[in-house]
């Protein structure tokens, strides 16, 4: 049985915590389908469609996004609310010091996104996909996280009404079919990608909450739920995420300002639950692991931004330009996620590491590690 420690020790923090057990996980019998060159072809082709296809069923426009933000701005993402994932940060010494700035090189653009509608004055209905890129420094660098993060972070403006979880249950079904159509456009133009070893993505996402896994599964901690989960259901979308379970934990540790993960909802069955959040998930054939590709949802009002800034004891930040945004509703209500980019590329291209899709640094240790099994990553 799981102890109450291991469980809190899982809420937050990516990826797996030593090389001797990533090299116990890593699949031994991997041959990459396509050659590097293929690789890269089939990637841009895929990564076209997407945008396209993002933009014409969500109503999206494709706008500029920054890597560097101003420090004081409130608009970088701490992706959790314990403080462990911090921004890399550094001082311009503008003007001989005499107009300097402090910058943070962007964690994820979660938060700018939500000011942008107003500056692209975007209507309800009306949003922005951004081709986002991060540097995420106290990342572990496994076969499925980088330093180097690489998101279609996209953000569409709402009306009142529309923050339910039907909405974000629609949406998400929008999201599911672009990966779905873009998977069988791949098979189609590059047949190797049709193994019969690599079946196809599921037709359809299970849509569970976090409530009901952790009562189908109380003993495991969170990843393991998820893993136990995807074995019944190998796609799924599991809402609110990080308001407090029936054990008293978070289903993982959400940052406070962004997702709406504490207003009050109702369960298709009729059960009290919490949340308008959530995340995909799939199972990765290849690696044989639990694969995260959108993080998402309804974005926090000016009350529950309150209410749960106040929870995770971080009501400080209502200084800062971005919250006050949010407080004076100066920002559109909306909706929004991040999808991991190299994340949906390794699976749809049947790669077992990120690095077979994208250029980050990785320790030699890995990267002896991973040519041992026939896994090369770009340099």
């Amino acid at each position: 049985m799981t102890t109450a420690a291991e469980k809190q020790a899982d809420l937050a923090g990516p990826g797996i915590g030593s090389y001797e057990e990533l090299e116990s996980l890593l699949p031994t019998d991997y041959a990459p389908l396509l050659g590097p060159r293929e690789t890269m072809e089939a990637l841009y082709a895929a990564k076209r469609l997407i945008e396209d296809l993002l933009c014409e069923r969500l109503g999206l426009t494709l706008v500029q996004v920054p890597l560097i933000v101003d420090a004081e701005s409130g608009v970088n993402d701490y992706l959790d609310r314990d403080g462990s994932r911090t921004p890399v940060r550094f001082h311009i010494s503008n003007d001989r010091d005499l107009h300097p700035v402090e910058a943070e090189v962007v964690q994820a653009a979660t938060k700018w996104k939500r000011l942008a509608l107003r500056q692209f004055g975007m209507a309800p209905g009306e949003g922005i996909l951004t081709d986002m890129r991060a540097v995420r420094k106290d990342y572990f660098l496994d076969h499925d996280h980088s330093a180097y993060v690489d998101q279609w972070d996209w953000e569409r403006a709402i009306l009142p009404a529309q923050r339910t979880l039907g909405h974000l249950t629609d949406t998400v079904r929008v999201i599911w079919g672009v990966i779905k159509d873009t998977d069988r456009f791949l098979r189609e133009h590059w047949p190797a990608l049709a193994d019969p070893r690599w079946p196809e993505l599921p037709a359809e996402l299970e849509f569970v909450h976090a409530e009901d896994i952790l009562a189908a599964y109380p003993d495991l901690p969170r990843k393991q739920r998820e893993t136990a989960m995807l074995q019944e259901h190998p796609a799924i979308f599991i809402y609110g995420i990080g308001w407090p379970l029936e054990d008293g934990l978070p289903h993982e540790l959400r940052a406070a300002d962004y997702d709406d993960w504490s207003t009050e909802t109702v369960s298709a069955d009729g059960r009290p639950m919490h949340g308008l959040n959530g995340d995909i998930l799939v199972w990765n054939p290849v690696t044989r692991r639990r694969h995260e590709l959108m993080s998402g949802g309804i974005r926090v009002t000016k009350d529950s931004l309150v209410r749960q800034l106040e929870l995770s004891g971080q009501l400080d930040l209502l200084d800062t330009p971005y919250h006050q945004a949010i407080v004076r509703d100066e920002v559109p209500l909306s909706i929004g996620a991040g999808i991991g980019q190299s994340r949906t590329m390794m699976l749809l291209l049947r790669k077992a590491h990120l690095g077979e899709v994208s250029v980050s640094v990785w320790p030699e240790v890995l990267k002896e590690m991973c040519a041992e099994r026939n896994i090369f990553v770009l340099e």
